[in-house]
């Protein structure tokens, strides 16, 4: 019994803390897993990097422009030989020397490789925000599966505790009956042995939920320790028809759409290897300064400065067979994101029939248990009033007790994988993140 006390005291203090609990809705999990996932943070980030590689300043099509400066010193001795043979010393002749220039570079016609090349890295921005996308899409349905996990253990946790309750009145009345003389002491003992058992399936099952909890906590990227309840009721879109759901996955699924960006970066990589068949025009000048003091000189002063120019016209007429390598291989990559599209197709179409499957039998399923439970709660009901009048033994309400708990338990399950199946085939069809959770 002193048992049983503790366990009630445990009782009273989880309900007076669910109080102070915060309402965590699917919504508001979603917003902060989208703030603050730690792998959607670095996905995003992934995305920026790829922003940034799109970016003008990354494309080549700016000019290059280096500025230069330098100064030199020299001290000396010269011997000057004239062509009569004469000679001449000069000791510690200094040198001194001043140059400044500022150049510029710039690539006018370059075969269109630059043009492409800009194109391929705002495709490749836009295939990082598809990965981005996928990365956010599994947490998504991650959190989800977490979050139902709570749900179901949250609605296991109250039909344990309803069971414990049945299992304590029976105690009562047991010790009544025995107490009075009208039952054995085996009946009471069973009687206690039912609430220890069932206080000890309360209390796992609240280790299960706090653990679950930190779980859905740390998906969400929030301290671990942070309580709160949740919303465990769920909806359900009854009815996906599979020929719909097949044309919205070639539309929309990502890995689709990834396999599509994959074969339009293919077509710019093999308009890039061709660029190299044409001629290169580049453009460059300066400006430049220079000044030169040398005592061993016939000009013992110098000083220049004007503008250079120059334009140059270069193409490689035979590389050694490196471009016409570059433009094969690039066809057959083409050929091979072809049949790896194909591959994705035919395994989505695979995978959407299978979850198609999956989720109907889990509505039936679902259904099954809720006609289920209302018939135990029926028996139940019955076995009750039977067990007062003392017409059944302790063991058949017992059962009877039992089968209504795993009942209930089966009906949680069903419902929640049901919703789970049904989060799948939002995902295959791309609309898990335009959904209204």
């Amino acid at each position: 019994m002193k048992y049983v006390n503790k366990l009630t005291f445990l009782l009273l203090v989880s309900f007076s803390a669910t109080f102070a609990q915060e309402k965590l809705t699917k919504e508001q999990a979603i917003k902060l897993a989208l703030e603050n996932n730690y792998g959607i943070k670095i996905a995003k980030n992934q995305v920026k990097i790829a922003k940034n590689n799109a970016s003008i300043y990354n494309s080549g099509f700016l000019p290059k422009v280096v500025a230069n400066a330098d100064a030199r010193y020299s001290l000396n001795n010269t011997e000057l030989t004239n062509r009569d043979g004469e000679t001449s010393e000069i000791n510690d002749a200094k040198s001194q020397t001043y140059n400044a220039s500022i150049g510029f570079n710039y690539t006018l016609f370059d075969g269109l490789g630059r043009s492409y090349n800009y194109k391929k890295l705002k495709e490749t921005y836009n295939l990082s925000e598809l990965e981005a996308k996928t990365i956010i899409e599994n947490s998504v349905l991650q959190i989800f599966s977490v979050y139902y996990e709570v749900a179901k253990l949250t609605e296991d946790n109250k039909n344990i505790l309803e069971s414990l309750n049945i299992s304590k009145q029976r105690l009562e009345r047991a010790k009544y009956s025995f107490d009075y003389g009208q039952s054995t002491k085996l009946q009471l003992l069973n009687a206690e042995v039912d609430v220890n058992n069932d206080s000890i399936s309360y209390i796992n099952n609240l280790r299960f939920l706090a653990n679950a909890k930190r779980d859905l906590n740390l998906l969400l990227g929030r301290p671990v320790t942070t309580d709160f309840t949740i919303v465990t009721d769920v909806k359900f879109n009854i009815f996906f028809e599979l020929n719909a759901l097949l044309e919205k996955v070639k539309k929309h699924n990502i890995e689709v759409l990834k396999s599509n960006k994959n074969i339009e970066l293919n077509k710019y990589d093999l308009k890039v290897n061709k660029s190299f068949l044409l001629p290169s025009l580049t453009l460059s000048g300066s400006y430049g300064y220079n000044k030169s003091k040398n005592d061993a000189s016939v000009f013992i002063n110098q000083l220049s400065n004007g503008l250079n120019t120059s334009l140059n016209l270069t193409w490689n007429l035979f590389d050694g067979g490196t471009t016409k390598t570059r433009i094969q291989n690039s066809k057959i990559t083409a050929d091979n994101l072809l049949i790896q599209k194909e591959q994705i197709e035919n395994e989505l179409e695979r995978t959407t029939a299978n979850s198609l499957e999956v989720y109907n039998n889990a509505l039936f399923i679902l259904k099954a248990e809720e006609k289920n439970v209302e018939t135990n709660k029926r028996n139940f009901s019955r076995t009750e009033e039977q067990f007062k009048l003392g017409q059944i033994t302790s063991i058949e309400f017992r059962q009877a007790q039992v089968n209504l708990l795993n009942a209930k338990s089966s009906l949680n399950q069903a419902k929640y994988d049901t919703k789970n199946a049904e989060l799948k085939l939002l995902q295959l069809s791309g609309e898990l993140l335009n959904t209204n959770f």
